[in-house]
């Protein structure tokens, strides 16, 4: 991957649901040159409540594994609001069936952390281009 593609989401925005706050700034700091606009959720509840605010979000980058509401949970209720919204699995707890689980649960994709930068971005950017 080429590191040099820049990306210019200026008119898009992101959910980022992830209860690692370290996680969260080492994302926006990849994100931080696209200009996406970022919401944030330490919480699938959190997310949940973010998207019913804000239903024009363009895509959702959901940990699976967060306290108070899971982010398989949180992805089936976002499913039920919108359908088409691209979702996309992240979490650390790489097991062999997670991939699975999470599509199976309505994600679009899957990625787990560590991820270099660049990887993420190519990945979003195939869904929002979709």
């Amino acid at each position: 991957m080429n590191s040099s593609i820049k990306y210019n989401w200026a008119d898009k925005s992101i959910l980022i649901a992830d209860d690692e706050l370290h996680n969260y700034i080492i994302l926006e700091k990849a994100l931080k040159k696209t200009n996406i606009k970022i919401f944030y959720a330490e919480n699938g509840e959190e997310a949940v409540k973010i998207f019913q605010q804000n239903p024009d979000i363009d895509i959702i980058l959901m940990d699976i594994r967060m306290p108070e509401m899971g982010g398989l949970e949180a992805t089936k209720y976002v499913r039920s609001l919108n359908r088409n919204i691209p979702i996309i699995a992240f979490t650390a707890y790489a097991l062999s069936d997670d991939e699975a689980i999470a599509l199976e649960f309505g994600c679009d994709d899957y990625i787990s952390k560590p991820v270099r930068p660049e990887y993420l971005l190519q990945k979003i950017n195939e869904h929002l281009t979709k």
